[in-house]
């Protein structure tokens, strides 16, 4: 009996649930399906989904769209300040735990009727809260729990803070994506002249626990890595963390040195900012900073400053989560468009394809570069 052939066999009718504050990603992501798939004229993969508030805040989620045999694919940013409901005649700006809440009141209206679920949060809610080190709740073991109770199969997400929380799902798909390839590419397009040479330039981690990703960097562009060393005091905490006290170098000569800090993301950038500094003091030529998420907490004054001193030349971080138009303008900031790497993993998965190409990268990265050193 001859095998069935499922390679462009779609699990299920595609459909993109865009939460609130994902409209501008999710319209991009359909712009590439619609294209690949040669769509109709005005179709669209976008299911229309909302979450409407009562007086008091309270909300509930109402789909508009036939949930039965759908392949949905929910895209959430937990992390995007800018939205805002009204709650007794006040204006709120949504928390982390608003946005999850509203993402599980969206898969409760499916009410189990779609063929499967996937969720795509590119920043995993939680994430930072990934282990007990004293009587303390696991939150993010907690909230996926939460959603494959409620019938989600698969759990996309980007450069996780410890991937190890898919422990806390065993059985169930969880895929943690990096940007490597996006951001690599985003280098060699705004610096024709960086050489990635040994002997010129260098991937530096900021901490002993960003050293997975960097070895990775520094194995498929063949640089040589170093490391910062976060000296901690664990008797204090002051706004939640416990404070960083020094930064110590581990690594080669950074002299005359182009440099690639790799991190997941930049909260306040206080640390990453000490480091660039401090690297610029050692007399590196310049210093690029890689972030999958630029959060900036604390703003961008201290940003403009080390750019104007000379300390950073560029931060790449994507727009897998909000950034406030402000950030876009900064003659320091590139922002790294992932609309297109999500449309190829929502494609791949929809037709039941394996994403594993998709998910290391590392033939892409050779020919980009391969590709630069020939124009060169």
């Amino acid at each position: 009996m001859a095998s069935i052939d499922f390679t462009h066999t779609p699990y299920g009718e595609l459909a993109i649930i865009s939460m609130r504050g994902c409209e501008d990603i999710s319209s991009k992501v359909d712009y590439y399906l619609t294209q690949w798939r040669d769509a109709a004229e005005g179709q669209s993969y976008v299911v229309n989904a909302n979450c409407p508030r009562f007086g008091t805040g309270e909300a509930k989620g109402v789909l508009n769209h036939s949930a039965r045999g759908l392949d949905a694919y929910i895209i959430c940013d937990c992390f995007n300040y800018s939205v805002e409901y009204k709650m007794y005649g006040r204006s709120v700006p949504m928390s982390p735990d608003d946005h999850f809440q509203d993402l599980k009141r969206v898969i409760a209206a499916l009410g189990g009727k779609a063929r499967r679920i996937t969720v795509i949060m590119p920043m995993l809610y939680e994430g930072r809260q990934h282990r007990r080190t004293t009587r303390e709740s696991l939150d993010c073991a907690m909230a996926l729990q939460e959603l494959v109770a409620m019938g989600v199969k698969n759990i996309i997400t980007f450069d996780a803070h410890d991937p190890r929380v898919q422990n806390a799902i065993p059985l169930d798909g969880f895929d943690n994506v990096q940007a490597t390839y996006q951001m690599i590419k985003a280098l060699l397009k705004n610096y024709s002249d960086i050489e990635l040479d040994p002997a010129k330039t260098m991937i530096v981690s900021p901490d002993e626990g960003g050293m997975g990703r960097c070895i990775y960097y520094s194995s498929v562009l063949g640089l040589p890595l170093g490391m910062f060393y976060k000296r901690r005091n664990y008797s204090i905490i002051v706004n939640g963390k416990n404070p960083i006290e020094a930064h110590e170098f581990l690594g080669d000569d950074v002299k005359g040195k182009d440099l690639i800090l790799v991190d997941d993301m930049i909260s306040s950038g206080e640390s990453m900012l000490d480091i660039a500094a401090r690297l610029k003091d050692k007399g590196a030529k310049r210093i690029f900073i890689f972030s999958t998420f630029g959060l900036f907490v604390e703003g961008f004054e201290k940003f403009d400053e080390y750019h104007k001193n000379g300390y950073i030349d560029k931060i790449f971080t994507t727009n897998l989560i909000y950034n406030p138009p402000e950030l876009l303008e900064k003659e320091w900031y590139c922002n790294v468009n992932m609309a297109k790497y999500i449309a190829l993993l929502i494609d791949t998965l929809n037709c039941d394809n394996s994403i594993s190409n998709l998910l290391n990268p590392i033939d892409r990265i050779k020919n980009i570069v391969a590709k630069y050193k020939e124009s060169k």
